[in-house]
């Protein structure tokens, strides 16, 4: 690790991107380089290459995309496959021109067949059909993994992907309908409670089953990543895939974790779950052991993730 290296992190006002920016800075990296996107589009393949030219980096972390929700992805799936092509293929590239090294894509378990055997390993990418609910989105970041493994394996990169659970916490959308489902129900039980509601609606059965981690958590598995040594890194992911796993190894039903939403706000109305929305997959594990395998292990437990995600929620509120 030398924390004197220039270090490009993509997206670094979102959720995963800002967690990233602590952990590099508790870690003491001092170079660290970000732009907005008022500053860097990088959907813009001439502004990328222009900014890598510039800017002499050593290590990307590209955590930018365009994420969201179920209604989000079904109601927006051209801006979630294009955008995110385009982030991904820009930034990519321009890295590989501008002679980038060391780069790190962060993918979603998205990728994996709507069906996958559970805990779902790395070897199930491309075995079966995906989820129809946010297919455009997955098979952009599938094509993600795809380009570090090219760029690996014609120029000799070391361009690593890990594909995160279900993440929340602090820097989360909360957007009433197009956000993921804790930071959605977050602001649903908080709002009920100010209101007196006396029934809060969730969406869909209840039934699936949901992994999910800490903000920080991954922030630190993505920086625990690259620091591994080449040999250590090739020796655990090759030659059957080129990605990694970053989950903590446990799933919740969606009932399950809307009642501890309600408990950590506060909230002690009914929770009436609307059968007619769509539950997306059966259930999403992951099978973390390489990365386990590796020394990194989360440290946030769920309660108390939530307890900070909702403490987060209320310093942004007006």
């Amino acid at each position: 690790m030398d924390l004197n290296e220039r270090v490009f992190v993509a997206g670094h006002r979102g959720m995963v991107g800002s967690a990233i920016v602590r952990q590099l800075q508790a870690r003491g990296y001092h170079n660290l380089v970000t732009r907005n996107r008022s500053e860097l589009d990088l959907s813009d393949q001439a502004a990328v290459r222009a900014f890598f030219r510039q800017e002499r980096i050593d290590l990307v972390y590209l955590a930018a995309a365009k994420v969201g929700g179920i209604l989000a992805n079904n109601s927006y799936p051209a801006e979630f496959i294009y955008e995110n092509l385009m982030i991904e293929a820009n930034v990519i590239h321009g890295a590989h021109l501008a002679g980038v090294q060391q780069l790190l894509f962060l993918g979603s378990s998205c990728i994996y067949p709507r069906l996958a055997s559970q805990p779902m390993a790395e070897d199930s990418l491309l075995t079966s059909v995906l989820e129809p609910t946010n297919e455009p989105y997955a098979i952009a970041k599938i094509a993600g993994i795809k380009l570090c493994e090219s760029y690996n394996r014609q120029y000799g990169r070391d361009y690593r992907s890990v594909m995160p659970t279900n993440l929340y916490g602090p820097g989360d959308n909360y957007h009433p309908e197009n956000s993921h489902v804790i930071p959605g129900l977050i602001r649903r039980f908080h709002e009920a409670k100010a209101r007196g509601d006396a029934e809060v609606v969730v969406w869909g059965t209840g039934a699936p089953r949901r992994e999910f981690l800490y903000v920080d958590d991954m922030a630190a598995a993505s920086v625990h990543v690259m620091s591994l040594p080449p040999e250590q890194w090739r020796a655990t992911v090759e030659p059957m895939c080129s990605h990694i796993n970053v989950g903590c190894g446990r799933d919740y039903a969606i009932r399950e974790i809307a009642e501890l939403i309600a408990a950590v706000v506060g909230y002690v109305g009914v929770l009436n779950f609307d059968t007619t929305r769509p539950d997306g997959a059966p259930r999403k594990l992951m099978n973390s052991d390489k990365l386990l395998g590796l020394g990194w292990r989360p440290e946030v437990e769920m309660e108390e993730g939530l307890r900070r995600a909702y403490e987060a929620f209320k310093v942004c509120q007006p």
